[in-house]
């Protein structure tokens, strides 16, 4: 009978062997992207995914391994693969070489997520920024003071800045084109507006996704058609080599949308964690006590309660039709209040099968993502 140490040995020499393999597979990955490449094929192939879970189930049912397990597996490892094939397929298509990018903010959390994305088509990244230029791009100290002689022009500048920066863009009139990415559009109206009338080339984009991000596939990138459509195709064209799923929308349409995508949702964690943090003696007792909807409702609270008070309050106050979100959750809470007091078991009912329905035409939308 073996050891106990001689058992653990056997398990660490299985974990090396796991990452061999995990090594090999995203080499294999580069490889397979590189041909896909050469044969017009697309990066992302669902029917293959498909087989691929499909098959580690069979083999893990035939191995005595529970299939949620090898499917749950699988799909971190495509996702991983997909991760070096669209970084792959970034880099080979070399949308910016020969080109300048000017980041305007880009020491910040997503002005960094852009230096890297840029950088790795091929870019000349330059930084301005009072924080100083990440490492390999080029330090603008004070955009105010250069040429601006830059392809493009990217405004990642806290949300309460970014107005600012954009007015005084317009009034230098440069000929790259000028985005800003940020997540409400609301409060840059008057400088999108002032770089347009001043014949600029002009667009804005907001990246529905965290600066951690890696795999785009899935993931979602508004652009806002300001009327400029040589300015919309360009921005629009950085991500083409990506799996991002692309919107265009108007600027309205945008902030109207985003009330409820990230002003309702965030006002609803807030209303969370507050309630919970308000409860008095009930708070303590609460954090030993576990149950599968609160731990998930938990943990995305609890990330929200990480985010920064100043974005998220400006997400709440500065969009024009933020209070149209704010008023339906009002609302939606006193209709289940209401149901509750009044014993109305059928009301509650309908409240139930109408969220269902709701929610599983979203689940069809979203079933194709890994």
């Amino acid at each position: 009978m073996a050891t106990l140490e001689e058992l653990r040995k056997h398990l660490d020499d299985i974990d090396r062997q796991l990452i061999e393999l995990i090594a090999d597979r995203q080499h294999t990955s580069g490889e397979i992207a590189r041909v896909k490449r050469s044969i017009g094929h697309p990066t992302r192939d669902y029917g293959r995914e498909r087989e691929v879970i499909l098959g580690a189930r069979a083999l893990a049912e035939s191995r005595g391994v529970p299939a949620n397990t090898a499917e749950d597996l699988m799909r971190m490892l495509i996702r991983s693969s997909l991760a070096t094939q669209e970084r792959s397929s970034v880099t080979a298509r070399g949308h910016g070489s020969g080109n300048r990018a000017l980041l305007i903010g880009g020491a910040g959390k997503l002005g960094g997520w852009f230096v890297d994305f840029l950088a790795s088509q091929g870019f000349q990244v330059e930084v301005s920024d009072p924080a100083g230029a990440p490492a390999g791009t080029r330090d603008v100290d004070d955009y105010r003071q250069d040429s601006l002689q830059q392809d493009f022009i990217i405004v990642a500048t806290p949300l309460g800045q970014t107005d600012a920066v954009l007015r005084e863009l317009a009034m230098r009139r440069p000929g790259g084109v000028i985005f800003d990415v940020g997540s409400l559009k609301s409060p840059l109206r008057g400088g999108l507006m002032a770089l347009k009338s001043h014949g600029c080339r002009v667009t804005s984009v907001h990246p529905m996704f965290g600066p951690d991000t890696e795999l785009l596939a899935g993931r979602h990138v508004i652009f806002v058609d300001l009327g400029h459509e040589e300015a919309l195709a360009k921005a629009r064209e950085l991500f083409a080599p990506t799996m991002v799923e692309q919107v265009v929308m108007s600027l309205d349409e945008h902030d109207r949308l985003i009330a409820y995508v990230l002003g309702l949702s965030h006002a609803l964690n807030i209303s969370f964690f507050t309630a919970l943090a308000e409860s008095g003696e009930a708070a303590p007792r609460l954090a030993k006590l576990s149950s599968t909807t609160f731990d998930a409702q938990l943990d995305v609270a609890s990330r929200v309660a990480e985010e920064s008070p100043q974005l998220y309050y400006e997400i709440q106050a500065l969009n024009d039709y933020g209070a149209e979100s704010l008023e339906a959750l009002s609302k939606a809470v006193e209709t289940l209040r209401r149901t509750v007091l009044s014993r109305d078991a059928g009301a509650f009912t309908a409240l139930m099968e109408r969220g269902r329905e709701y929610l599983e035409d979203r689940k069809t939308m979203t079933g194709r993502r890994v």
